[in-house]
């Protein structure tokens, strides 16, 4: 029988290292060579493996999952003055490199169906800006976007498309991984995410030609000369072989991590969906997803600050939904196409603790908890 420990603390969503070490084994492979840095097999290893997994034809493994969406915005060619549709309702990093580019966002509203990116909201950012550089999509949460409206879209007015695929590795939207729908997808290996290498990310491409450009973006755009030689914009961002081992272990135990967040989900929903003004995160028959974040809405009387500060108290971490864009002090003298969606759910959602190392005793602590409030 499992012992509730009462005091420890309960995390949003933390590193997981495979029972079975398999990073271990990757990182000393990487010292027993002396393959420490910059590159190395694991490098190597991890892109190819991690292509393999989603289905994409090249990977290049960086520092990040910004340096990802940074250097895919440079690959399609996005530069000052160029405008990128984005959604709102996302991380401040899916739209901070548009900034790095000199380019100018222009934000998308989420819809209740997918809770990213609306196709209607997304064709009306069209007619406005008929002239667009590319289209970020996020799978927020682990959430699928409508991806065939939305590439519809955006094959007809011929805009590259890059996938922000930082929280949905794992995830298939009609029996495929996302991230290799657009020109170019992103993962994020950060210390939260469903696999972690302790801060990484990887861009994907079927385009093999841009993805070797890429890589040498990455290593500070070295010439092929005996002498140190720099003919373009060079970045520090490819990844280290240490860290690359590390990612080599985790995604041998990705379906794992799925199949214990689906659980941790189910949990939650049986437990919680019949309270008054529970809403779940959608689920449509098209999306299979990672469960990321477990998340809700709370429509009735109990806030989601009376969820979080209840938790905070009993030691639980939770968080709000992510605040959207257009409503942050820096991007919000950016357009804005929408219908205040993304300010619903802003305003009504809350992330659930989601970490695999969750126990059912831990689970039933934090329902215990949220219970509570709709008994006072």
């Amino acid at each position: 029988m499992e012992l509730t420990k009462v005091n420890e603390k309960i995390f949003l969503s933390s590193p997981h290292m495979s029972d079975e070490g398999y990073e271990m084994e990757y990182i000393k492979e990487a010292f027993d060579t002396n393959w420490i840095a910059p590159l190395g097999e694991n490098v190597n290893g991890f892109e190819r493996e991690l292509a393999n997994k989603v289905g994409s034809k090249a990977a290049a493994a960086l520092t990040s999952g910004t340096a990802a969406i940074h250097l895919a915005l440079k690959a399609a060619g996005v530069e000052e003055g160029d405008i990128v549709f984005c959604p709102t309702l996302t991380f401040s990093a899916t739209a901070n490199p548009i900034i790095y580019q000199n380019a100018i966002p222009v934000f998308i509203d989420s819809d209740y169906e997918t809770w990213n990116m609306s196709p209607s909201a997304l064709e009306e950012a069209f007619i406005k800006y008929p002239h667009v550089k590319a289209v970020i999509v996020v799978h927020l949460y682990g959430l699928s976007a409508d991806m065939d409206k939305i590439m519809e879209i955006c094959r007809r007015h011929k805009v590259a498309v890059i996938e922000d695929a930082a929280e949905s590795l794992g995830t298939y939207y009609k029996g495929q991984h996302t991230g290799v729908f657009g020109d170019y997808g992103i993962f994020s290996f950060n210390g939260n995410k469903i696999i972690t290498t302790s801060g990484g990310g990887m861009l994907v491409s079927n385009n093999e030609e841009r993805i070797n450009k890429v890589r040498f973006w990455a290593t500070q755009s070295r010439d092929q000369a005996r002498h140190y030689q720099h003919s373009e914009l060079g970045f520090n961002y490819r990844m280290s072989n240490v860290v690359a081992g590390i990612g080599r272990g985790q995604l041998k135990v990705l379906d794992y991590r799925v199949e214990k967040k689906k659980y941790i989900f189910d949990f939650y929903k049986r437990e919680l969906e019949e309270l008054d003004g529970v809403e779940f995160m959608p689920s449509n028959e098209w999306d299979q997803p990672n469960y990321w974040l477990s998340s809700m809405l709370l429509k009735g009387n109990v806030r989601p600050l009376d969820v979080i500060e209840a938790l905070e108290r009993e030691n639980i971490e939770s968080r709000p939904v992510w605040k959207p864009m257009h409503l942050q002090p820096f991007f919000e003298r950016f357009d804005y196409l929408g219908q205040g969606v993304s300010d619903s759910l802003f305003e009504n959602g809350i992330c659930l603790p989601s970490d695999t190392k969750m126990t059912d005793s831990d689970l039933q602590r934090v329902t215990k908890v949220i219970k509570g409030l709709w008994m006072e």
